[in-house]
């Protein structure tokens, strides 16, 4: 009898606590919706909601890659000038015809192959942090924009870029439906198939995933190369939506897509989270930046909220898995 009544609240404090830890962003997502539906009432507007889904659509799938990084104990901060990179691109070709999209595509891809390639190798081969090794690639490829370009970057973004990051098809944004289907391949990938699983157990326990036959820098190297890929893909879906180029486009988006992928429960320890809750982190963290405005906040405190966000992250994080 006391042995029952010993054991039924902790079990029951382990059941709060697991759920919790597997659906509280879920949770804080749709009160943070009915609160900003109540205190700000411009954010249930059908045109309001239409531009969050918009805007958080180039920054899903830069944290789709992202996410695959982390879960290999590592992370990517050259993924915003990858995209400022390939939003350039998308301007050095002859706008007037959609036909330019071929090339924009194919020049883009290639050179995050090559961008991701150099990450992969510099973390996996020459053992540097993937701090300083993504940092480098950043700041490398910030200096071959501003040579391309002269300092500044100039001409039209193709139409077809444009409808991709812009338009909407019976409400529903065109880059929101790109970002379910790569999340949907990424997820399938992730669950599905060795490689996948390879990811998983290369982030859970590199030496115990090398003992039983994965080659741990094989996993790691083409999942810098696949997150450079889809931030080079962001980056023309996020140049679609502005409208125009600089040099800056994607600023800030490595730290968002960290973040929102910290938030949405991929552990920085490796080896645990999944695609749904990254992209739900995505959504969570354009929507706080959205009710900021709403709410008379002025752009700067954005600065204000990603701190403490971040801190907030961090917080959990360490608290989860002290608790593990």
């Amino acid at each position: 009898m006391s042995t029952t009544a010993s054991t039924t609240p902790r079990f029951r404090e382990h059941g709060a606590e697991a759920f919790i830890e597997r659906n509280g962003l879920f949770v804080f997502c749709v009160v943070l919706t009915v609160g900003a539906a109540l205190f700000a009432p411009g954010f249930r507007s059908p045109n309001n909601l239409q531009n969050v889904l918009t805007n958080a659509a180039p920054l899903g799938v830069v944290v789709l890659g992202q996410c695959l990084v982390i879960l290999v104990r590592g992370f990517d901060l050259s993924v915003a000038s990858v995209m400022a990179t390939a939003a350039v691109i998308a301007t050095s070709f002859d706008e007037t015809t959609n036909w330019s999209v071929i090339p924009i595509l194919t020049v883009s891809l290639l050179m995050a192959v090559i961008v991701g390639s150099v990450n992969g190798y510099l973390v996996t081969q020459r053992e540097v942090s993937p701090f300083l090794a993504t940092l480098a690639m950043m700041i490398v490829l910030q200096g071959l924009r501003f040579a391309w370009t002269k300092g500044a970057a100039s001409g039209r973004v193709p139409e077809m870029i444009r409808m991709l990051g812009s338009q909407a098809i019976y409400g529903i944004p065109i880059n929101l439906l790109l970002l379910l289907v790569l999340s949907v391949i990424v997820g399938v990938m992730l669950r599905r198939t060795a490689f996948g699983r390879k990811i998983y157990m290369v982030g859970g326990n590199p030496r115990a995933a090398e003992l039983v036959g994965v080659n741990v820098n094989r996993v790691t190297f083409g999942c810098y190369v696949l997150s450079s890929i889809l931030a080079a893909l962001g980056g023309l879906v996020l140049v679609g939506y502005v409208g125009s180029v600089d040099n800056w486009v994607g600023r800030g988006y490595e730290l968002n897509s960290i973040i929102a992928t910290v938030m949405g429960g991929v552990s920085l320890g490796g080896g645990r989270g999944t695609v749904l809750g990254a992209l739900v982190g995505a959504f969570v963290l354009t929507e706080i930046f959205n009710i900021t405005l709403l709410l008379g906040f002025p752009v700067q405190f954005q600065w204000v909220v990603k701190g403490v966000v971040i801190l907030l992250a961090v917080a959990v994080y360490l608290a989860a898995y002290r608790s593990r």
